[in-house]
């Protein structure tokens, strides 16, 4: 499937020069290193799956937790989490 890609002009000369020190097409070029990039990525959590312990945290105290975050970061710094 062809796909156009606009590359700046110092992406694109070193593309050329890549290309032709290793004897190969700017297309070939292309596909390896969208490979690499894709397949390097696939393993990688998602911003959700990074965040998602910290969602509703704010559920486990009661109050006002604005006026008591320095006092439960404190404690959770401290190891004392029964708050």
């Amino acid at each position: 499937m062809p796909v156009s890609v606009r590359l700046p002009e110092s992406i694109e000369r070193q593309l050329a020069a890549y290309c032709k020190a290793h004897r190969i097409s700017k297309s070939e070029a292309v596909k390896k290193a969208l490979d690499l990039f894709l397949a390097d990525n696939a393993d990688r959590p998602t911003p959700y799956e990074l965040g998602q312990a910290g969602f509703g945290a704010d559920d486990k105290h009661e109050g006002n937790i604005a006026r008591q975050s320095k006092t439960l970061l404190r404690d959770k710094f401290r190891g004392q989490t029964d708050r």
